[in-house]
C-alpha cells in the first residue's frame, strides 16, 4: 500500500521514530489523525486486529516521541494494539501483508524488527518482562528506559499483579501504562485531571513526596498518618491507592486521546525514579463509529468496506465447532441444573454468548485468568457441581499445573472443551494449538477425545460431561464438515474407535478432523481408515487388529508429532511387542508461522495429497 502524500502529508514524513521526533509538538495531532486514517484503510483491506489499534494511536505516537526507541525498551502486552507501532517503525508499506503467509506478523515479533522488544501474543506478560529488562538496564548503567503497556483486560491476570508486587519491592526504574478502555471512571478524565497528572508527575511534587517519606521514615505512626493523608488527597481524584500499595507512584487517569498532554506527562515521568504507573483512558475503536459502538465484534475483522455497516457475515453455512459447543451447552444446561460453564474472557470466541444470556446463573467469565478458571472448576466439582471449562488450546497451557494438581490428582469430574486445537491460521506461533494432545496425554486419569466431525463433537461433549473424572474434548477452529447432527445425545463407549473405510496393506489411524484428509488419501492408496476418536485411552484392541491385517500403520493428527497421539500408538505397540512399521504424520518440531489453515495444511504436507505422498515415500 503505497502512501499517498497528498492524503498523508505528515505521516509521509515519518518512516521511523527518529523522524517523528524531529516534528514539532503541534503537528503530532495531525500525525495521529493521518495514522488513524491509514490504519482504517489498511486493515479494512487486509483484515486483522482493528479496534485495539484505533484506540492506541495517540499513545503510540506519544511514546515514540518521548522515548528514544529502540534504545529505550517499549513493550506491548498481547500486541493486538501494536499496528500503529508497526506503521511508525518502518513497516508501513508492508501492512497489507499482515497475518498472511510470509507477511508481517500479527503481533510484535523480535525477528521482524529491533523495535519489537518482546515476541508476544498471550496477555499479561509485559510487566514481568519489563521488570526483567529494567533490572538488566540498571546493571547495564547506560540510562536505558523501560515502558510496559498493558490493557485493562490483561491486568486482571494474576501474573500482572505478581510482577507489580515484585517491582514495588525491588524498586527498579520502569513505567507501566494501563491503557483502560473499560473501567467506569471516565468522569475523572478531563482538563482538571490532565493538569493534576502533570502536577503529580512533576519534579516539585515528586521531591516533596519522596523527601517527606525519607524524613519521616524513623517515625512509623507519623509516617503512616502522612501516607494515609496523601492517599486520601489523591484518592479524591484518582483511583490509584491499590497501585500505590504495590509500591508504584500512580498518575492518572488521563485522556489517552490528547497527544499533547500525553507527551507532557510522559516527559515528566521519563526521569522519575522507581516504579511508575500511568493510567490512561481510551476509546476502543476510536475514530470509526461502528467499532466504537461494537468493539467486541470489531476486535478482529475480515476484509470489509469502511462505508458499509455491519461487518460482512461469513458465507459458509456450516456451523463452527464453537457453535456446536455453545448449542450443546444450552441443551445440556436444560437437562442438568448443576452444569456450570467457565470461560477465561473468551465468551464470544468459545461460542457462549447464547448460554450466558439464557443461563446467567450458571455462567462464569473469570477474565484473563486461566489458572483461576481451572481451580475454580476444581472447587465447583468438589462442591457437587458439574463444571465445563471452555478454553482455547493455547490458553490451557497457562493452566497446566492446575490441570494436574487441582483436577487430575483428585480425579475430579471436570470437562475441558478445548477450542482451537491444531492450527488456527493467521495468529501464528503464539496461538497454534499444537501441543495439547502431547501435554494432556501424559497426565493420569485424563480421558481425551478428538471428534472427526460436528456430530461426534456433540456426542463427545455429552460423554465427557457424564464421565466421572477429568475429560477433554478437543476440536479445531472453524466450520464443521457438513455432517448431520443427531440432537439426541448418546454416551460413546470410552476408548472405542471405529473403522470408516476398509482397504489393504496400509491402515491410517486418524485422530480428530484429519479424518477427511485421511479418507481422501486412502481412496488413492486403497488404505483402511480408522477414526480413533479417543487419544486416551487408546482403542488397543483395534490397533492390534489393524496391525495384524496390514503391513504398515500410519497415524495422522493435527498436533505435534512429539508426544502426540501417534507416539501413544507406538508406545502401546512396543509394550505389546507388536513389531510393525509405523509412520507418524502431524506437526513438525517447530513453531508454525501464520497462514490460513488450508495453506498450512498444504505446506506441512498434512492435507489429503500430502498424507498420500508421505505414505507412498514411506512405503517405498
Amino acid at each position: 500500500m503505497t502512501l499517498d502524500i497528498s492524503k498523508y502529508p505528515h505521516l509521509a514524513l515519518v518512516n521511523t521514530p527518529d523522524e517523528l521526533r524531529l516534528l514539532p509538538l503541534e503537528s503530532l495531532s495531525m500525525v495521529c489523525d493521518e495514522l488513524r486514517t491509514y490504519l482504517l484503510n489498511s486493515v479494512s483491506q487486509s483484515s486483522g486486529h482493528f479496534a485495539s489499534g484505533l484506540g492506541a494511536v495517540e499513545l503510540t505516537v506519544a511514546l515514540h516521541y518521548v522515548y528514544n526507541t529502540p534504545f529505550d525498551h517499549l513493550i506491548w502486552d498481547v500486541g493486538h494494539q501494536a499496528y500503529p507501532h508497526k506503521i511508525l517503525t518502518g513497516r508501513r508499506d508492508q501492512m497489507p501483508t499482515i497475518r498472511q503467509k510470509n507477511g508481517l506478523h500479527p503481533f510484535p515479533w523480535r525477528e521482524e524488527s529491533e523495535y519489537d522488544v518482546l515476541s508476544v501474543g498471550h496477555s499479561s506478560t509485559s510487566i514481568s518482562a519489563g521488570l526483567g529488562m529494567a533490572i538488566a538496564s540498571e546493571k547495564e548503567g547506560l540510562g536505558r528506559k523501560v515502558v510496559s503497556v498493558i490493557g485493562d483486560g490483561a491486568i486482571t491476570a494474576g501474573m500482572a499483579f505478581e510482577a507489580m508486587n515484585h517491582a514495588g519491592d525491588v524498586h527498579s526504574d520502569m513505567l507501566v501504562i494501563l491503557n483502560d478502555n473499560e473501567m467506569s471512571i471516565s468522569e475523572n478524565v478531563g482538563a482538571l485531571n490532565n493538569h493534576l497528572a502533570r502536577l503529580l508527575s512533576g519534579s516539585l511534587y515528586t521531591t516533596i513526596r519522596e523527601g517527606g517519606k525519607k524524613v519521616l521514615s524513623g517515625a512509623p505512626p507519623i509516617k503512616e498518618l502522612v501516607k494515609r493523608a496523601e492517599e486520601h488527597i489523591k484518592g479524591m481524584v484518582v483511583p490509584g491507592t491499590m497501585f500505590e500499595e504495590l509500591g508504584f507512584n500512580y498518575i492518572g487517569p488521563v485522556d489517552g486521546h490528547d497527544v499533547a498532554e500525553l507527551v507532557k506527562t510522559l516527559k515528566n515521568m521519563r526521569n522519575l525514579k522507581g516504579p511508575q504507573f500511568l493510567h490512561i483512558m481510551t476509546k476502543k475503536g476510536k475514530g470509526y463509529a461502528p467499532a466504537e459502538a461494537d468493539p467486541i465484534n470489531y476486535h478482529a475483522v475480515p476484509k470489509f468496506d469502511l462505508s458499509q455497516n455491519p461487518l460482512p457475515k461469513a458465507k459458509d453455512a456450516k456451523p463452527t465447532f464453537s457453535k456446536i459447543f455453545g448449542d450443546w451447552l444450552c441443551d445440556m444446561a436444560v437437562e442438568d441444573e448443576k452444569l456450570m460453564a467457565i470461560t477465561p474472557a473468551m465468551r464470544e470466541g468459545s461460542g457462549m454468548v447464547r448460554f450466558s444470556k439464557e443461563h446467567p446463573s450458571q455462567y462464569f467469565d473469570v477474565a484473563i485468568a486461566e489458572q483461576h478458571a481451572v481451580t475454580l472448576a476444581c472447587g465447583m466439582a468438589i462442591g457437587g457441581y458439574h463444571p465445563v471449562v471452555a478454553i482455547y488450546s493455547t490458553f490451557l497451557q497457562r493452566g497446566y499445573d492446575q490441570l494436574i494438581h487441582d483436577i487430575a490428582i483428585m480425579d475430579l469430574p471436570v470437562m475441558f472443551a478445548i477450542d482451537r486445537g491444531g492450527l488456527v491460521g493467521a495468529d501464528g506461533q503464539t496461538h497454534q494449538g499444537s501441543f495439547d494432545l502431547s501435554f494432556m496425554r501424559c497426565i493420569p486419569n485424563m480421558v481425551i477425545m478428538a471428534p472427526s466431525d460436528e456430530n461426534e463433537c456433540r456426542q463427545m461433549l455429552y460423554t465427557g460431561h457424564k464421565h466421572q473424572g477429568p475429560s477433554a474434548v478437543r476440536y479445531p477452529r472453524g466450520c464443521g464438515m457438513g455432517t448431520e447432527i443427531q440432537y439426541q445425545m448418546t454416551e460413546l463407549e470410552i476408548g472405542k474407535g471405529i473403522v470408516r473405510r476398509q482397504g489393504e496393506k496400509v491402515a491410517i489411524l486418524s485422530f480428530g478432523t484429519m479424518l477427511s484428509y485421511a479418507l481422501e488419501a486412502a481412496e488413492n492408496l486403497n488404505a483402511t481408515v480408522a477414526d480413533m476418536r479417543f487419544v486416551k485411552p487408546l482403542d488397543e484392541a483395534l490397533i492390534l487388529e489393524l496391525a495384524a491385517d496390514h503391513d504398515v500403520l500410519v497415524t495422522v493428527e493435527e498436533n505435534a508429532i512429539a508426544g502426540g497421539a501417534g507416539s501413544g500408538v507406538i508406545e502401546f505397540m512396543m509394550k505389546a511387542k507388536c513389531l510393525k512399521p509405523v509412520l507418524n504424520i502431524g506437526l513438525p518440531d517447530r513453531f508454525i508461522e501464520p497462514g490460513t489453515q488450508a495453506e498450512l495444511h498444504t505446506s506441512l504436507g498434512i492435507d489429503g495429497p500430502g498424507i498420500e505422498k508421505q505414505i507412498r515415500e514411506y512405503v517405498k
